[in-house]
């Protein structure tokens, strides 16, 4: 329904439609041609949706209009006047445009929040949608449309998960949050996993003062509640006591911890000079086809350097059972949990959107860039893993009935 009291010049509207599109110009925007014709039917619906409401609430109550309010309204076509009708009454809810909304949703705003799902700051934002749509949206209106998904990243953080993990990685970042005008450091704990099915998934994001199996404790007790019963294989770093809170609340896990964050930690204790001598006599023992030669390996390892580097060696022998559990598993299940590279290729994608932050204004402030990368991330997650089919196979022979299949 086109409103009666509006008389477009329909000649004239193709005429600047046809010089717009030529020249390519918006035909959107304050000088848009289509502008008027969005305009004139915004506000002939409202007409229509308060005429609906006068029939409902029956005009024998003594509610009729009451005049006209005036206010300008975003939207991704541009900035516009837009005339809504008032009732007596005051209980009119329009539905197209809704009572103090200013930006039309479902348009601009979710460009919004996929641009700061991007990393661009609120000031880039704000240009963008100046440059693109003609529409001045101050910092202050753009946070509060992205505080609108701050449900939607508890939800997320407390959604209910599968029952059953076949390799979950556990691993950090940290961060830099301002908070009373100091900026403190805070961990984020991630935790990505993979389904019976193959497909990957982050099952975790949680945020903490600093890292520590206290934490992660903590962590894991909360993916036992939200649902998950089993996981098989866990890959961590070599922090203290993680692979202790691991099987405290899963008993049945296997624990593997990282290869390459072990071999990092031994080279801060040895000398520049030796370092490249010790890595070649090192390769052996985690290159080593099954964990018999792998421990005859490591006892070469021990005879060479157990007297110039006694840490080191210690280290290693310590932690030898947990450093060598991926030895008893096939090759294409090795390759996945001997080190923790399959998170840490998720947090340097993460480190592509965040890094152009100096500073977070607080917790939920990071976690909804984190969130909002990351679903951006999974979309790419749709399939499962390369031969996944043999290695669930190999699985399902490993585990017996822990893996639920359905076939």
């Amino acid at each position: 329904m086109i409103n009666k009291n509006v008389s477009f010049d329909y000649e004239a509207l193709k005429q600047k439609t046809l010089e717009q599109f030529r020249s390519g110009k918006s035909l959107f925007g304050k000088d848009g041609a289509f502008a008027p014709l969005l305009k004139d039917f915004l506000e002939s619906a409202l007409q229509a949706e308060m005429e609906a409401h006068l029939t409902q609430t029956g005009r024998d109550n003594g509610n009729r209009r009451n005049g006209l309010t005036q206010k300008v309204l975003k939207t991704k076509e541009g900035s516009f006047e837009l005339t809504t009708p008032r009732d007596r009454e005051g209980d009119f809810e329009p539905q197209i445009v809704r009572k103090r909304e200013t930006i039309l949703a479902e348009s601009l705003e979710d460009k919004i929040i996929a641009l700061y799902g991007l990393g661009m700051s609120l000031r880039d934002i704000s240009a963008h949608i100046k440059d693109m749509y003609d529409t001045d949206i101050s910092a202050t209106t753009l946070s509060t449309i992205i505080d609108k998904i701050i449900p939607l990243v508890i939800e997320w953080q407390q959604r209910p998960l599968e029952s059953t993990y076949c390799i979950v990685w556990l691993d950090a970042m940290y961060y830099k949050v301002k908070e009373d005008g100091k900026f403190l450091t805070r961990c984020v704990y991630n935790i990505l996993g993979i389904n019976v099915e193959g497909k990957k998934e982050v099952i975790g994001c949680y945020t903490s003062e600093s890292e520590g199996a206290n934490f992660w404790l903590t962590v894991l007790t909360t993916l036992e509640k939200r649902g998950i019963k089993d996981i098989f294989i866990a890959c961590i770093d070599n922090l203290k006591g993680f692979a202790e809170a691991i099987v405290t609340v899963f008993p049945k896990t296997e624990v593997q911890s990282c290869i390459v964050h072990q071999i990092r930690n031994s080279l801060k204790y040895i000398a520049s000079k030796d370092q490249k001598e010790f890595i070649q006599d090192l390769k052996p023992v985690y290159k080593a086809i099954d964990k018999i030669s792998a421990e005859l390996e490591l006892e070469k390892l021990a005879e060479k350097w157990q007297k110039k580097y006694p840490i080191v060696i210690e280290s290693w022998q310590r932690n030898w059972e947990k450093l060598s559990t991926y030895f008893k598993y096939p090759e294409a299940i090795k390759t996945l949990i001997y080190t923790t590279n399959t998170i840490e290729g998720y947090h340097r994608q993460i480190r592509k959107v965040t890094k152009t932050k100096g500073a977070f204004t607080s917790d939920m402030a990071l976690l909804k860039l984190i969130y909002l990368t990351t679903k951006n991330i999974e979309k790419k997650w749709t399939k499962p893993l390369a031969n996944w089919s043999v290695t669930v196979s190999q699985l399902s022979i490993i585990f017996g009935d822990r893996l639920p299949l359905k076939i």
